[in-house]
């Protein structure tokens, strides 16, 4: 089987070594996942748009937004993503133990639960949420906007969960602790 290793910014297309460099200057590094996606300068460049229009005035927080990010992750046993998503859940507040909470499904915050439980559901059944936990969505007070965006940031992190599925590179955030 073919091994995909992390490319070097010369082994990349000049639109993928600019958006590098864009990367580089806002996080200080860029990330293996994301050097391996610029393979792809229309993958990696759809990629971050998808994901930074979504984060624009959206109806989540950003510390909501990283739950969601955990939760799929779980569910889809990404362990690049998930030691990613921990270590930047924790720079938005987020204890070891929330983040912990947060990918067992086991949140008691009324305003975060929903949104990660139906993240979960969504991910679990390729889609096609379980209709209590979509109707608890609803009862906690979001509406459709709020459906699409969940599904757009679901979708963003499908796409990177699957990306290190197929390659497997080495993973450059401290590791994620296990679930008991």
């Amino acid at each position: 089987m073919k091994t995909i290793t992390v490319p070097a910014k010369e082994q990349v297309s000049t639109e993928s070594q600019a958006i590098f460099d864009q990367i580089q200057k806002r996080m200080g590094k860029v990330p293996n996942l994301y050097a391996t996606i610029g393979y792809s300068a229309h993958a990696l460049k759809g990629m971050l748009e998808f994901e930074g229009t979504l984060t624009t005035g959206s109806t989540f927080s950003a510390r909501e937004r990283e739950a969601v990010n955990l939760i799929v992750s779980q569910v889809n046993l990404c362990d690049y993503c998930l030691a990613a998503h921990t270590a930047l859940a924790q720079m938005k507040g987020f204890t070891k133990e929330d983040t912990i909470a947060i990918r067992k499904g086991e949140v008691s915050d009324a305003r975060l639960s929903p949104i990660i439980l139906l993240a979960q559901s969504i991910t679990q059944n390729k889609g096609k949420a379980d209709k209590s936990i979509l109707n608890r969505f609803f009862e906690a007070g979001y509406h459709e906007d709020a459906l699409m965006e969940l599904i757009g940031l679901i979708t963003v992190r499908i796409f990177t969960n699957y990306v290190y599925a197929a390659t497997e590179v080495p993973i450059d955030f401290p590791a994620a602790e296990p679930l008991n």
